[in-house]
């Protein structure tokens, strides 16, 4: 039996575990016919790449990258940085941005993942033009942006807001790729996906602004958010720039790249504290219409009173909480504060997974952000193309 986990310090464990090389040796494992789960690099945040048992399958070595005129053809297991880094040698431009630009593009992919550029270029889903597909019957199916699904699904809510990864996205006449991105690795293993491609940008402006206060910060990015080129809007509170031991006065403004790190390093602080703690992790995933942005934040501030840090995509109106519990108690009253704020942000019509799904150790939110009705219609699709529920077992739908 072999332990896995992955960045939530969600634990789980696999029988085995293959690295196939192609499809053929991936078909080869999946007609084993027994429980397997796809494992990216592991920095996911919601356990769906932690097998509960069975086979556990890592892409890592199907990572081709092949960078042509407007789009890049890359495996699964490719890494985000890399896949950017390629583009850019090419004088092009990938825009998806999710923190952690170690992860996989087939962990992207599953997820819808989107990160701080989303503000302007939209989710991972948006830059998908074509996928590869091995179902679980040893299959090989191709998809196609402008071709629809083969059978009828019903149309599933959406929330109101600019970012939304939690459920299938089900609508008549829908393109087949989009059932598929978002879906977590629960209908299908992704072996290809061929990418969108912009010119790489000129120069850039980045900056970092400091504020008085949270209502002071609130009213510049209402101000800010319509400007036509800006790219993404930040925000870090004052117990995240505590966390990140920097003085006020210690970033230049004119120094894009720092800011990014600056900005990207503070996922792996929270997450390397919460280890420390030996507790799982606790964030939220949670966005709201952007008319309810300031509401929301101000419900997290009357609601949290456990030590935290809110950070995040705030001009998506997404912003993460992060909680650090130092006994059981705390942890548990945590967990339920989570799902209180849960509930609130889907009352303001807002959604339970903006960019990193649900996975395993969040699925019990789908029932909070959909009605039961909505949901069987996922587990249609769910036993459509999975009936022995093979695939992914535990990650966003139960068995049945």
């Amino acid at each position: 039996m072999i332990e896995i986990t992955d960045a939530s310090v969600f634990r789980g464990h696999a029988d085995e575990i293959f690295s196939p090389r192609d499809e053929e040796e991936l078909v080869s494992v999946l007609k084993r016919g027994v429980p397997v789960t796809v494992m990216g690099a592991l920095t996911g945040v919601t356990g769906a790449a932690v097998p509960e048992s069975g086979a556990a399958i890592s892409t890592a070595k199907m990572n081709r990258i092949e960078i042509l005129p407007g789009r890049a053809i890359v495996g699964p297991g490719a890494l985000l940085r890399d896949v950017q880094s390629a583009a850019a040698r090419s004088g092009q431009f990938y825009a998806p941005d999710p923190t952690e630009n170690t992860s996989s593009i087939g962990g992207n992919i599953a997820a819808n993942a989107s990160g701080s550029r989303s503000f302007r270029f939209g989710a991972t889903r948006d830059h998908v033009l074509a996928l590869r597909v091995v179902l679980i019957d040893g299959r090989v199916v191709e998809l196609r942006r402008g071709h629809p699904l083969d059978f009828d699904v019903p149309a599933i809510r959406l929330p109101r807001t600019t970012k939304h990864s939690a459920g299938y996205r089900l609508a008549p006449g829908m393109d087949a790729v989009d059932l598929f991105v978002g879906s977590e690795g629960t209908l299908g293993v992704v072996t290809q996906a061929e990418l969108k491609l912009r010119p790489a940008p000129g120069e850039l402006t980045g900056g970092v602004v400091f504020f008085r206060s949270e209502a002071a910060a609130l009213d510049a990015v209402e101000r800010w958010r319509h400007l036509p080129e800006l790219r993404m809007l930040e925000y870090l509170d004052a117990a995240s720039l505590r966390l990140m031991d920097v003085p006020q006065n210690a970033i230049s403004a004119a120094d894009r790249e720092r800011f990014r790190e600056f900005r990207h390093a503070l996922p792996e602080k929270v997450n390397d504290r919460i280890r420390r703690t030996g507790f799982m992790k606790l964030s939220t995933d949670y966005a709201v219409p952007l008319g309810k942005n300031r509401e929301m934040l101000a419900i997290y501030r009357g609601t949290l009173d456990l030590d935290h840090v809110i950070f995040g995509h705030i001009g998506d109106a997404h912003l993460h909480i992060n909680t650090f519990s130092s006994t059981p108690a705390e942890f548990e009253r945590a967990k339920a504060m989570m799902t209180d704020l849960a509930r609130m942000a889907v009352d303001l019509g807002g959604t339970v997974g903006a960019e990193h799904g649900l996975g395993k150790r969040k699925a019990a939110l789908l029932a909070i952000q959909y009605s039961p009705v909505e949901i069987e219609a996922m587990r249609a699709v769910k036993r459509r193309f999975d009936p022995e529920w093979l695939l992914g077992r535990g990650t966003l739908l139960s068995c049945g």
